[in-house]
């Protein structure tokens, strides 16, 4: 006959999995918070960190305080911090419309972050194989956009995709959770594809 004190360890033991389980939820959210500093830094003119890494046309308006620039500024800014939203509720069981809005947005951010990371990274590879040419004032970018921007977007596309399948594997409507993932993510696609085709964005 087992007393209750043997159920303890596996329960704590359980618990413990669960929570280890939820770290790429936090590592997502942690992702969208560092991404948006540079948002709003850089929204006040203070262009620390883009001489070097942005293009000298976007540092420009930055610094010259250009209402719409400051405006897209302080929109990415939120929707990164949206983002880091979006991790968090990955970390927790929710309802099933909080629940499928989630793993939709977690699908998306992940298809977008690592289709643009992937292009930077791309075309970055091109540029250094001298089978694409740029601008000479853009020519020192390219190493910035292959070796630190491209590799951070991936980084983060993988960290929402890694904690939106953790969310699904963890929840009792895997089915309808995995469709809407995929619908994030398609959309997510889509919409990459009509930016990169009409290179707005």
């Amino acid at each position: 006959m087992h007393s209750l004190d043997d159920t303890v360890p596996p329960v704590r033991h359980r618990t413990v999995r669960l929570r280890l389980s939820n770290w790429p939820g936090y590592a997502a959210a942690a992702w969208g918070v560092l991404f948006a500093v540079p948002s709003f830094v850089w929204a006040t003119g203070n262009a620390f960190g883009a001489q070097s890494t942005v293009a000298p046309s976007l540092v420009k308006l930055a610094r010259d305080g250009v209402p719409w620039f400051v405006a897209v500024l302080l929109v990415t800014g939120f929707l990164k911090l949206f983002g880091a939203l979006i991790g968090l509720g990955l970390t927790r069981p929710r309802g099933s419309r909080i629940g499928r809005l989630m793993v939709f947005c977690g699908g998306g951010a992940a298809t977008l972050l690592t289709w643009h990371g992937g292009l930077f990274v791309i075309h970055g590879v091109l540029v250094k194989a001298g089978v694409v040419s740029v601008e000479p004032d853009l020519a020192g970018l390219t190493g910035w956009y292959l070796y630190l921007w491209g590799p951070w977007f991936i980084i983060g596309g993988l960290t929402f995709a890694w904690a939106t399948a953790l969310h699904v594997r963890q929840s009792d409507d895997r089915c309808k959770l995995r469709l809407h993932g995929a619908v994030g993510a398609l959309g997510a696609l889509v919409l990459s594809l009509a930016s990169t085709v009409t290179g707005i964005g």
